[in-house]
């Protein structure tokens, strides 16, 4: 794509945007794109994210209320990368949108009422283009090498959406049946009535089903789809090292993979596959994956002279992320034999002690307020059965949410599950 000179602050921007957190990534960018396309707010959906595939910047009534579901529908309408301008529903209500798709990550940018900074020229949608697949680049980057810290805190919050879609689903399926079985009943006389009333409670049962399969899906990968992926990243590998990769299919069958896992699993076989392909006289890699129900096992094996030292920097790399998801690596070497390399990547999070939360610094009266964050309360409630003002309660929330380094009380109510408090 050509672009205009580029002056120094965007030069800045970029810098700025290359470099952020995950947690952080929306804010750079909107900063980075509000120079050449001003917005009320900016949205990004994610699946490299699992944790949080929305990732958020700007007017607080659009992006607590911006949903996966109307985010999905956007996406649908975007057959390629070409900027999208049109109408669209988002936070619950129809807004004029630019929105821009990354092909090979399929995230998604979401720009609220759009507006040109120069609107006689065209350079601007061209920058902001450029940006936000810089944005998609990098963040698939970082979740490929995220610390084990972010694995971590990521699997408790996808634990925490499926919980309570789960509980959503349950609770409105139950309600939506009721009333299904009771326009049915033949005491109603109206039969004009029951029956238009029968449809759109029916298709909001399919609706409903449909959003908690959705967010299932962005949670777990099934397990062929997973090592198809791997397939495709080492796909260039194959062609043009000249070295022969074989992949042993895991069975069609086998359980869904957490996203984390996923991720994790192709970013191991790849850094695998590349330490080996370094070594002398290695011709033939294998590659296998197999599910036992609770774990995910992989094998990586090569045909080289047993030259792969367990200590080697690129490994020692990899047993960390291994352990961030406190699975075991081992390699077996025979010198003239190969190397054989063994992960066992559990698919459940570790139960962790109840209130493993002394990291945290917090004060009697926070650890109070979290609890009830964890029980679903609201402010109001918190305030009353502690006796202190609703003010006084966001205080505490705001000092939490700064301890505990998150942006949500859903994020901090999924990091204290994964500290063990229920």
């Amino acid at each position: 794509m050509p672009l205009p000179d580029l002056p120094w602050p965007l030069l800045q921007s970029v810098a700025a945007v290359a470099d952020a957190p995950l947690a952080q990534i929306a804010e750079r960018l909107r900063e980075a794109t509000l120079p050449y396309m001003e917005s009320s707010a900016l949205v990004i959906f994610t699946e490299d994210c699992t944790g949080r595939p929305q990732k958020k910047a700007g007017a607080e009534e659009i992006i607590s209320r911006a949903s996966i579901a109307e985010l999905d529908t956007i996406r649908a309408t975007l057959s390629d990368e070409t900027p999208w301008f049109g109408e669209a529903g988002l936070a619950g209500r129809p807004r004029q949108v630019l929105a821009l798709k990354h092909a090979s990550s399929n995230a998604l940018l979401v720009l609220t009422d759009p507006q040109p900074a120069d609107p006689g020229h065209n350079a601007g949608l061209d920058l902001v283009t450029y940006l936000w697949h810089l944005t998609a680049r990098r963040i698939r980057e970082k979740v490929a090498d995220a610390p084990p810290s972010y694995l971590l805190e990521s699997r408790a919050a996808s634990a925490e959406r499926l919980r309570v879609t789960a509980e959503l689903t349950d609770l409105h399926s139950t309600t939506l049946e009721t009333v299904l079985a009771a326009l049915r009943s033949s005491s109603l006389d109206d039969a004009l009535a029951r029956s238009t009333v029968t449809d759109l409670t029916a298709k909001a049962l399919i609706g409903l089903r449909t959003h908690s399969d959705r967010t299932t899906d962005l949670v777990k990968e099934p397990v062929a789809k997973a090592f198809e992926r791997l397939r495709e990243d080492l796909r260039p590998l194959t062609r043009y090292s000249g070295i022969e990769i074989e992949f042993i299919e895991p069975p069609l069958n086998g359980r869904a993979l957490p996203g984390e896992v996923a991720h994790a699993a192709r970013a191991i076989v790849r850094g695998l596959v590349l330490a080996m392909t370094e070594q002398p006289d290695v011709s033939r890699v294998r590659t296998q994956w197999d599910c036992d129900g609770e774990n995910l096992l992989i094998n990586v094996r090569d045909d080289g002279r047993g030259a792969l030292a367990a200590d080697a920097p690129s490994i020692a790399r990899l047993d960390r992320r291994v352990q961030a998801l406190t699975g075991t690596l081992r390699i077996d070497v025979m010198p003239g034999w190969g190397a054989d390399v063994f992960v066992t990547l559990p698919l459940d999070l570790p139960a962790r002690p109840a209130g493993d939360v002394a990291g945290w610094n917090l004060a009697a009266r926070e650890l109070e307020v979290l609890e009830h964050l964890v029980a679903g309360h609201r402010n109001r409630t918190i305030a009353t059965t502690l006796g202190i003002s609703e003010n006084t309660v966001k205080f505490h929330v705001r000092n939490l949410f700064r301890k505990l380094d998150v942006g949500s009380r859903t994020e901090a109510i999924a990091l204290a599950h994964s500290h063990g408090l229920r």
